[in-house]
């Protein structure tokens, strides 16, 4: 049985032009970047390479961009040392952030690094307020602000130019989160004044295990992780060097193809949509699925109440269709979505996130579509 993937903002496929990079550089190039013989500057090289590539794409300079683990690492890397930069003492965030940024946040006022903790409001579809954004900056000394650009679980948008005007006008230090959109959207640091920025490279057919951090130039913050002298002394650790090329070849595809692959990627998602509307009754989208509002790439489906709610997900496995039931980072937990309790989602309705790639067709979502008909007919019937 041939699998069906809708889950990309779990994680997704790599590239093969990636995985080719990566091989040869494992195949080839061996040293130590941080030894000083010819096989060290070697491999030296090849992350200063991918330093400038990453740079370049974002309009940033190679001294902002540090390569990290991943997209939780670089959050709670900017959040951390943001705060104790600056000595802040108020963040302001929403109730729908990735838990890297939420748990993190909660961790720092109960060990009493922060004294207070504001959660901006959002509606029912995720959007942020942003007058009561200003209103929390504007009644609090300064404030650190962690606002992701679009919502892992709703694909809800938030305007980054907007928050980082609303900001840079109180003060406010601004990290945004951009795992899901890194590489889907173009983004030019000089323009969208956030200080701080991340990237996970298997969110865009890059490795696991890898991504960055971009920290503004006017900013200056000390290192979470210590232990060498590595990323400029900002991270200790033998750098992941197969996996530093392999975000960069990543990020430069991506930004090679990415007018045709929004263009392709959002007629699936809105082709999807419109099929299930017509085909599934009493269903309804959780998030903004407008073009202009949503995430081109996410489409988190609100199925009528029926037995055996919490076998919807598994019954579409047995079909050989993989997507997810809210965040995949907790798909091993009995909790629900935090995102969508935050939003006032009906709990006795079961709801499906599908995320689509470049690497989706329409046959697929046909296919789809006729399988959650018939689990939905069979159980709401029953």
């Amino acid at each position: 049985m041939k699998r069906i993937y809708l889950d990309n903002a779990a994680t997704t496929p790599i590239d093969a032009s990636v995985i080719s990079e990566m091989i040869d550089v494992m195949t080839n190039y061996y040293g130590n970047p941080s030894s000083i013989h010819a096989q060290g500057r070697e491999v030296r090289t090849l992350i200063e390479r991918a330093r400038k590539t990453v740079s370049g794409l974002l309009n940033a300079t190679p001294a902002e961009v540090f390569f990290t683990s991943g997209g939780t690492e670089a959050d709670n890397t900017a959040i951390r040392c943001g705060i104790a930069a600056f000595n802040i003492k108020h963040a302001i965030t929403s109730k729908i952030e990735h838990h890297a940024v939420e748990h993190t946040l909660n961790t720092l006022i109960k060990d009493g690094l922060i004294d207070k903790l504001s959660f901006v409001n959002v509606d029912a579809k995720g959007n942020v307020d942003l007058e009561h954004l200003e209103e929390l900056l504007k009644n609090n000394e300064r404030s650190f602000v962690s606002l992701m650009q679009a919502n892992n679980e709703l694909g809800t948008m938030t305007d980054m130019e907007r928050i980082g005007d609303i900001c840079e006008a109180y003060n406010a230090i601004y990290h945004c989160d951009t795992v899901q959109t890194m590489g889907h959207y173009k983004h030019d640091v000089r323009k969208l004044k956030a200080h701080f920025m991340v990237c996970a490279a298997h969110k865009l057919h890059g490795p696991k295990g890898v991504g960055f951090l971009f920290v503004n130039h006017t900013v200056k913050i000390s290192p979470m992780i210590f232990g060498g002298a590595q990323e400029r002394n900002m991270r200790g650790g033998t750098e992941n060097v197969y996996g530093i090329v392999g975000l960069a070849k990543a990020l430069e595809i991506a930004y090679a193809e990415m007018e045709e692959h929004q263009q392709t990627i959002q007629q699936l998602k809105d082709y999807m949509r419109h099929r299930l509307l017509s085909e599934v009754p009493d269903l309804f989208f959780n998030g903004e699925t407008d073009a202009d509002k949503s995430l081109y790439t996410i489409l988190n489906v609100s199925f009528p109440a029926m037995d055996m709610a919490d076998m919807l997900l598994f019954n579409l496995d047995i079909h050989g269709i993989s997507a997810s039931g809210g965040s995949a980072c907790s798909s091993g937990s009995n909790i629900g979505s935090h995102v969508l309790t935050a939003i006032g989602a009906d709990p006795n309705r079961p709801s499906i996130r599908f995320s689509f790639s470049k690497y989706n067709t329409k046959e697929e979502i046909d296919f789809v579509v006729e399988k959650v008909k018939q689990i939905v007919e069979q159980n709401v019937s029953a």
